[in-house]
């Protein structure tokens, strides 16, 4: 067995079909990286001229050497341990020719999947798989809480064959009635509008314009994202909230009437939210009605989607938090998981936390993301496979690494 750079299509060839395959592994991602100032190739294992084994290795020079990354992992048999070992080492004399001190990978391999009543994470025969790379000189890094690695280590998955909005949990489809009730519908927008997703996010990421241009121009010419946007018919809008105001008028009519022969707790605290409903109601009217006729278009969210194989993945998305009394981000979510639902298997709603108490900073994300209730599984983390241990180790004290890493 031996290794060798691959080309474009045969490295193509082989990643489309094997079962680990993922955008990270493809030249849209790699062209994409390019822009940050990535250098990359594609390297295969070869026995009796068949591929077994491939990877995507984006690199850079990081003071007198170089380090590699392997964005979501070799695509290898990784439970196969003479395999990884065969792998391992010829990589490692491969690149130890070039002055490289280690290459970066964090493969996409589940190892442990949530209980969603327990919240604890269940293990399966994967985990094993963390000794093969400890035996084949990968040092494992720590274990991240939050979104400190380079990817996410626990992904929240939507099988969207089992889709159903029944299934999510109470205040999400709340949330997402909430949305069509004020008239939100989603758009199918192009390169030319993404400057109003950069402008959801510019609080949130520090990213500029450029980047939501490269991602979307790499992943287009081959079609493989798509560009939407949330904004409000405001007709609709109208409409319905005159149906909802003239609803509740009647029933609030109605327990005033049962006020007048009655009175207890529960009579008043209906009453008191009914006059509450009928409030929000009327102002969602004038709300609407201002609107109607201004010729302004509303837009309250947008995400990005990547297309790979039998999944699509929600890899950015943002709304307007001035405007979140619309619950955008639930309707945006919805309508993504709708749109794909007969023509994709999964939907990745990208990451989350390991961290489920009520105090973590990202409380929020993880309750709005299970809220769609997705499968949630752990990955197994990174791992940096060391190449030549000294160069290494002056990465990791003089600070080159951490300062490159965490930008």
């Amino acid at each position: 067995m031996f290794i060798k750079e691959l080309s474009l299509a045969e490295f193509n060839t082989f990643a489309q079909n094997n079962i680990i395959g993922n955008f990270y592994q493809s030249i849209n991602y790699a062209m994409l990286k390019a822009e940050e100032g990535y250098e990359y190739e594609y390297i295969g294992l070869v026995d009796n001229m068949d591929v077994i084994g491939a990877a995507l290795i984006l690199y850079k020079k990081l003071g007198n050497t170089y380090y590699g990354y392997s964005p979501r992992g070799f695509l290898i048999d990784y439970s196969n341990l003479y395999l990884l070992e065969t792998f391992s080492n010829l990589i490692k004399d491969y690149y130890k020719k070039r002055n490289f001190a280690f290459i970066k990978i964090n493969p996409e391999i589940a190892i442990g999947k949530l209980n969603k009543k327990t919240l604890n994470f269940e293990y399966n025969a994967n985990y094993n798989i963390i000794n093969n790379l400890n035996r084949c000189g990968y040092k494992k890094l720590k274990i991240n809480m939050y979104f400190e690695a380079l990817l996410p280590r626990i992904n929240a998955i939507v099988n969207l064959d089992e889709m159903d909005i029944n299934k999510f949990n109470k205040n999400t489809r709340n949330k997402i009635k909430k949305g069509i009730r004020k008239g939100l519908v989603l758009e199918k927008a192009d390169q030319s509008k993404i400057g109003i997703l950069a402008g959801f996010l510019q609080d949130n990421l520090n990213r500029d314009s450029y980047f939501y241009n490269d991602l979307y121009n790499v992943f287009n010419k081959t079609d493989d994202v798509d560009y939407f946007l949330v904004k409000v018919n405001y007709k609709d809008y109208l409409i319905n909230s005159q149906n909802y105001y003239n609803y509740e008028l009647n029933r609030n009519s109605h327990l005033n009437d049962k006020m007048l022969h009655r009175v207890n707790a529960n009579i008043i605290n209906a009453k008191m939210s009914s006059d509450k409903s009928l409030l929000a109601y009327k102002n969602d009217i004038a709300e609407a009605s201002r609107f109607l006729n201004s010729n302004i278009t509303t837009y309250v969210a947008g995400a990005m989607v990547i297309k790979y194989d039998n999944r699509i993945t929600i890899q950015i998305s943002g709304f307007d938090r001035e405007l979140k009394r619309y619950a955008a981000n639930y309707f945006l979510y919805f309508a993504i998981l709708a749109h794909y639902k007969n023509e994709y298997k999964y939907a990745d709603l990208n990451g989350i936390t390991a961290d489920f108490d009520k105090e973590s900073p990202y409380h929020g994300l993880n309750r709005f993301k299970l809220g769609f209730n997705p499968d949630v599984y752990e990955y197994i983390g990174e791992f940096d496979l060391i190449i030549n241990e000294n160069a290494y180790n002056h990465l990791l004290k003089s600070g080159l690494l951490a300062k490159e890493l965490n930008k």
